[in-house]
C-alpha cells in the first residue's frame, strides 16, 4: 500500500500539517521536528505525490535552467553545471528541467513566456551567455520570476555563483611568461561573452605587466568550440614568426590547437605550448593532457541552485558566492623552445 502523509505524521508524533510544512520546506519548523519529520519519511519510504505538494505549497517545485548553446550542443561545460542544479534540486525535493532558448531567435521572449505561463517554474537557473542578456532580465523583473547565474557580467544585486576569471586567465599566461614564452597567442570566446572578456582582459593584463605590447595578429577570434580552436590555430600557424605558446579561453578550442599543431607537424610541448581554461574531463583525457584554470562547474551549478533555493525558501536570501580558481599544470606547456 502507498505510505500516505498522515501515516509519516502518525509515526513521527506530528500533525499532517507540519509534515506538509516539512515537504514544503517552510520555515516555522524546528530543527528537531524537521529532522524528526525527514528521519521518518525515509524509513517509510515515502514519496509525495507532485501535484498534491504543488496545490498545497501554491509552487510548482520546478526550476528552470536555461542555456544558449547553439554553436557547442555538446559543451562539457554546461552538462556539469546541469548535474551541479539536479543535485541542488534533489537534495532539495525540486524538479529541474531544463530548455535552450536561442538568443539569436527573433521570437526569444515569447519563447521564454511559454515556457513561464505553460510550467509555472519557481525561479530559473541562466547560464553564460543568457545570463546577461538585457531582455530576458528585464522580462524576468517584469513577471517577478526569481532567478540565479551562473558566472554573471553584471555583479551588483545578482544573486547566484561566480569566479574571478580575469585574475585566472592572467595567472595561467603569467605561467607561460615564467617558461620563457614571449609569443603567446590567446584564441577568445564568442563575442560579448562575460568569460571571453574576462579572459582576454586577464591576458592583456599579464602581458603587459611584462613588458611585452601586444601583438594583434596573436589575439584571434574563436567561438569555443572545437572547430574555432582549429581555425584560430591555422591561422597563428601560417604567420611569417608563429607564436611559441597559445591559450585559448576554454578547454574545446584548446584541443582544437593541440589538434591542428599536429596538422603543421608541430609537437606539443616541445614545439608549441598549449593551455585552456576550465578543466573539462577532456583537458585530462588528451595526450600530453592539458594545462589549464579548473573552474569546477558542477559546483557552480549547485552553488546557484542553492542560492535561488534559499531565496524560494525564505531560509535567508541567496547572494553572489565567488570561488577560488585554481592552475592545473600539465604536459602541454614546457620551456619556450
Amino acid at each position: 500500500m502507498r505510505v500516505r502523509l498522515e501515516d509519516v505524521a502518525r509515526a513521527a508524533g506530528v500533525s499532517p500539517k507540519t509534515v506538509s510544512r516539512v515537504l514544503n520546506d517552510e520555515a516555522n519548523v524546528t530543527d528537531a521536528t524537521r529532522q524528526r519529520v525527514q528521519a521518518a519519511m525515509e524509513a517509510m519510504d515515502y514519496r509525495p505525490h507532485p501535484s498534491a505538494r504543488s496545490l498545497a505549497g501554491n509552487r510548482s517545485f520546478v526550476v528552470a535552467m536555461l542555456y544558449d548553446n547553439n554553436d557547442n550542443p555538446a559543451s562539457t561545460y554546461l552538462a556539469e553545471i546541469q548535474d551541479g542544479v539536479l543535485e541542488a534540486c534533489d537534495e532539495h525535493r525540486y524538479s529541474m528541467m531544463v530548455r535552450p532558448l536561442r538568443m539569436r531567435d527573433r521570437d526569444f521572449i515569447r519563447r521564454f513566456d511559454a515556457l513561464i505561463s505553460d510550467h509555472h517554474p519557481d525561479g530559473v537557473v541562466l547560464t553564460p551567455p543568457i545570463t546577461d542578456y538585457a531582455p530576458l532580465l528585464k522580462r524576468l523583473r517584469e513577471r517577478e520570476v526569481p532567478y540565479a547565474s551562473v558566472s554573471p557580467l553584471r555583479r551588483g544585486k545578482a544573486l547566484g555563483v561566480t569566479m574571478d576569471e580575469q585574475q585566472a586567465a592572467r595567472a595561467i599566461v603569467e605561467h607561460l611568461l615564467e617558461l620563457g614564452h614571449r609569443r603567446i597567442a590567446h584564441v577568445i570566446g564568442i563575442a560579448n561573452h562575460g568569460a571571453s572578456r574576462w579572459r582576454l582582459a586577464g591576458y592583456r593584463e599579464a602581458m603587459a605587466a611584462a613588458g611585452l605590447h601586444e601583438d594583434p595578429d596573436l589575439v584571434v577570434q574563436g567561438a569555443f568550440t572545437f572547430g574555432s580552436g582549429v581555425e584560430a590555430a591555422r591561422q597563428l600557424f601560417s604567420l611569417a614568426e608563429r607564436p611559441t605558446a597559445v591559450f585559448a579561453a576554454n578547454d574545446d578550442m584548446a584541443t582544437g590547437v593541440m589538434w591542428a599543431a599536429g596538422e603543421y607537424g608541430l609537437k606539443v610541448p616541445h614545439d608549441l605550448s598549449v593551455c585552456g581554461f576550465d578543466d573539462t574531463p577532456l583537458s585530462r583525457q588528451l595526450w600530453p593532457a592539458l594545462t589549464t584554470v579548473q573552474q569546477p562547474s558542477r559546483e557552480m551549478g549547485k552553488i546557484a541552485a542553492e542560492q535561488l533555493l534559499n531565496e524560494l525558501r525564505g531560509h535567508g536570501a541567496g547572494r553572489l558566492v565567488q570561488i577560488p580558481f585554481s592552475l592545473q599544470i600539465r604536459g602541454s606547456t614546457a620551456i619556450a623552445p
